[in-house]
């Protein structure tokens, strides 16, 4: 209204301006100045419904203060029902965030049914009704209210109150899939309540989905994703400062949470400091993006950014492990026994899967009380359902009170917020809970998480080895320092004649450990790569010696063969020739890289084997090779739009875990068809990471004199001036997706189209809005129109020329899964990589087109 009246005044002023000074104002002008100011007043936007002024299907309630939601009725896209629900007012994308009659919709779309209402009854009931006054949803309060209204607030909630301002009901108490800040998920003792998430059934159906966020108060509280009848993430007891099982929490700025557990509510909710951030925290039933997301809006981009997500990688389902097991991902297994612990089904672990868990190696002594413990450091902490919580006890009591239970199995600080270091190291915090139970769903992290200390027996700590090698200190002490020079003398002899040898043989050393019945102690995060060692025989007889039969093809360090071991597991051998274009550092580099990355996207590295100079890498076996052998090569089998769809959901996922999800931030310098595998059920998964690079915390790019890569995938600005970054990558994705949609190379000249690859042939077809008649024409017009539009734009935006144009891969994830492509951006023009090179770098009209070589790894070296 604020508004309304600043306009009335500044009419009324010019309106003053032109009166004669002396003059009264004539009536015809007061007639004209109320008109004013009742058309300005009806225009205003109102956040109130009364008994005599109900909201109709074709309007709108917008939330005083700043406007930040709206309440009125909907259709999904895709749907003929129409909702009652709150949405974003200020988000140009319509986001819903809350819907009132989600099981009982009105039939027929929102354009049908105009005379849809919202209204308030004399004594305070709510209804939703159709234009036929049929009541679909209705809320009646415990008692009759006086002067009863429906308002929408500023923060979203929609409530009804009376005339002195009491709240009799809220739209909080029922939340639908998403939390908005102030909004809490959990339980309300007071008012009976259970505040759960339940996903839309589909992004047409705002109906409850099968999945469920829901707190459990039981032992320590905790959050659960059900999907189903089925648990598939776990969030961890709250340490105080964030939940255990989301530990970057603590990374997150802007944000503030906050868990209440009291005799009144247990109960989570969080708060957005910056007014102009909008986040929300949603449960979804489609899509492969995680079944928990948080995103933010992006207002130059116009989409939604994933800010983070659960569960984003196999550690994050529940209890992967099983009992006394912990899961790593930056191990490879993933999955390792306790120290003091051994797999309870050794067959099983041996195929990695380890949901068998472990069992104690020796029996503990609780009678003698020789047990102790071993602290496991950075732990997403066990399954507290059935733990004991006492609050009253410190840490060094707890430990305690947990030897004097027999069975006790483990023990750790309730609440990590009050030592030093955050609280996270022994002897801090407040609290103490407690398991007599195998711990479950355990995992640890490379820099967050807390202290769990496990119980062992005496000789599972190693204490007599410990006494004993204090005693034989003490015997030999007098003799160090005699020794200590010979020994120096003559590590530097053995040390000189190995570098000769070394020299003499022409190989090169690298760092690798093999792992002999590894245990985690959870005190260790080190780089050494723990990766099973092959020996030569063994691959030559899992290939047959290597046999033509068994060659899968010619990789970028030689050749590739299927092969299959003594317990049958098929596996594919990745040769390094000694001619190969790609050395031993690359070697290294994809060794070391891919042993540290687990995701469903990615090919799996199982072992290596180094002898001589003979180098090899071993990876799980893909039945369907590549995805360039489907899209170029083979013509009599043609992938559906589905099957095409779900490879490009899949490789956005593998490249956003590199980008941002994993340990390191890794980019791959060389993503293309070629180098997107696909198993038996076609799931993509992107491999050869010898050209890829680790990215530090704080680079956002990098320069490099080495340029590496292939044309027709490589970015203008790498290309050009040897600058990579993530969005270097995402110009490969682009140009990758583009492909997949049309069946073609991006190379060579179309002969109905004068420009010189399949980018320029793409722009050209958008921009005669002609975009459609890009997806490959063997599909015969079998495939979502919607979606092809959707992917052809996305490919589009993530090729335009300026790299600070092009997306994040969590902005191309958010993409893909909008419904309404319209929204998105409108890309400009692409760059055009491969052409920029050749007429740069060799003008002489004898050499040949490069796109001939678009499907080739190359080095180009650049001169000082």
């Amino acid at each position: 209204m604020k508004d309304a009246t600043r306009g009335t005044s500044a009419v009324e002023e010019a309106l003053a301006a032109h009166r004669p000074r002396r003059a009264m104002a004539s009536p015809l002008l007061c007639v004209l100045l109320y008109l004013l100011r009742h058309l300005t007043a009806c225009h205003a936007a109102r956040d109130i419904i009364t008994p005599d002024r109900p909201l109709a299907g074709n309007e709108t309630l917008v939330s005083g203060g700043e406007g930040n939601f709206a309440l009125g009725f909907f259709t999904p896209p895709g749907a003929n029902s129409t909702y009652l629900g709150v949405w974003y007012n200020k988000v140009s994308l319509r986001t819903v965030v809350w819907v009132a009659n989600r099981e009982a919709p009105i039939a027929g779309a929102v354009g049908d049914n105009p005379g849809a209402t919202l209204s308030v009854s004399a004594g305070g009931t709510l209804a939703i009704a159709a234009g036929n006054r049929t009541v679909v949803w209705s809320v009646e309060p415990a008692s009759r209210l006086a002067s009863p209204a429906a308002q929408i607030l500023d923060n979203g909630n929609l409530v009804l109150k009376d005339g002195a301002g009491g709240v009799a009901w809220e739209g909080f108490d029922y939340p639908t899939d998403t939390l908005l800040p102030e909004m809490k998920l959990g339980i309300d003792y007071v008012k009976g309540k259970n505040r759960t998430l339940t996903s839309w059934k589909s992004p047409s159906d705002p109906s409850p989905g099968p999945v469920a966020m829901v707190m459990d108060t039981s032992g320590d509280p905790q959050v659960f994703i059900w999907n189903g009848g089925e648990k598939v993430w776990r969030s961890g007891p709250w340490d105080g400062v964030q939940f255990t099982g989301v530990p970057d929490t603590a990374t997150y700025s802007g944000f503030t949470f906050s868990f209440v557990n009291s005799a009144r509510e247990v109960t989570y909710s969080f708060q957005v400091h910056n007014v102009s951030i909008i986040s929300h925290l949603g449960v979804v039933s489609t899509g492969n993006y995680g079944l928990l997301q948080r995103s933010t809006w992006v207002e130059a981009a116009r989409a939604w950014n994933l800010y983070w997500y659960a569960p984003k990688d196999q550690c994050d389902a529940v209890s992967p492990c099983g009992p006394n097991g912990v899961c790593d991902t930056n191990n490879m297994p993933v999955c390792s026994c306790l120290r003091g612990f051994t797999p309870r089904t050794p067959a099983a672990w041996a195929l990695r899967d380890g949901r068998d868990g472990c069992v104690r190696s020796t029996p503990l002594d609780c009678r003698n009380g020789t047990d102790g413990f071993v602290t496991v450091r950075h732990a997403k902490v066990p399954d507290t359902e059935r733990s004991a919580v006492d609050w009253s006890l410190t840490l060094d009591q707890c430990r305690q009170a947990c030897l004097r239970n027999c069975s006790c199995t483990a023990y750790a600080s309730a609440n990590v917020s009050g030592g030093a270091g955050g609280g996270r190291r022994a002897g801090a915090g407040s609290g103490c809970v407690m398991w007599t139970t195998g711990l479950t769903d355990l995992r640890v992290y490379p820099d967050f998480g807390q202290d769990l200390f496990v119980r062992l027996a005496a000789v599972d700590l190693d204490v007599e080895a410990k006494s004993r090698e204090a005693r034989i200190k003490i015997a030999v002490g007098a003799s160090v320092s005699a020794l200590a020079l010979l020994l120096a003398v003559a590590g530097l002899l053995i040390w000189s004649w190995r570098r000769r040898l070394t020299r003499t043989d022409g190989s090169s050393k690298w760092s690798s450990s093999r792992p002999t019945g590894r245990r985690y102690e959870g005190s260790s995060h080190g780089d050494d790569l723990e990766l099973p060692i092959f020996d030569v025989g063994t691959i030559a007889a899992a290939t047959d010696g290597y046999s033509i039969e068994n060659k899968l093809g010619e990789g970028g360090f030689g050749p590739v063969y299927k092969g299959k071991l003594e317990d049958g597991m098929e596996i594919a051998v990745k040769t390094l020739s000694k001619t190969s274009a790609q050395g031993l550092d690359e070697f290294k580099n994809e060794v070391l890289l891919i042993a540290k990355l687990q995701h469903r996207n990615l090919v799996r590295l199982l072992g290596c084997s180094v002898s001589g100079q003979e180098r090899m890498l071993v990876y799980e076996y893909m039945a369907n090779k590549s995805l360039d052998y489907f899209l170029f090569e083979k013509d009599n089998v043609v992938l559906d739009w589905q099957v095409r769809y779900r490879i490009i959901e899949g490789i956005t996922r593998g490249l956003l875990y590199l980008h941002q999800d994993s340990r390191y931030r890794i980019i791959h310098r060389d993503l293309k068809a070629a180098n997107v595998l696909l198993d038996k059920e076609m799931t993509p998964k992107i491999s050869d990471f010898g050209m890829a690079r680790i990215f530090g915390n704080e680079e956002t790019e990098i320069n490099t004199r080495k340029v590496v890569g292939t044309y027709g995938y490589m970015s203008p600005e790498y290309a050009m001036d040897g600058i990579f970054s993530v969005k270097s990558d995402v110009f490969s994705y682009g140009v990758l997706l583009l492909e997949i949609v049309s069946g073609r190379r991006n190379r060579g000249v179309y002969s109905y189209s004068n420009n010189q690859s399949l980018l320029g042939h793409a722009w050209s077809l958008w921009n005669e809005e002609k975009s459609i008649e890009l997806a490959d024409e063997r599909m015969n017009g079998s495939f979502n129109s919607d979606e092809v539009h959707k992917c052809i734009r996305v490919g589009l935006l993530c090729v335009q020329e300026n790299p600070d144009d092009r997306p994040l891969m969590s902005q191309v994830l958010l993409m893909l899964a909008s419904t309404d492509a319209t929204s998105l951006p409108t890309p400009k023009q692409p760059g055009f990589a491969a052409r920029r090179v050749l007429m740069e770098t060799d003008t002489s009209s004898t050499k040949p087109d490069c796109s001939i070589f678009d499907s080739a790894t190359i080095t180009m070296l650049e001169g000082r």
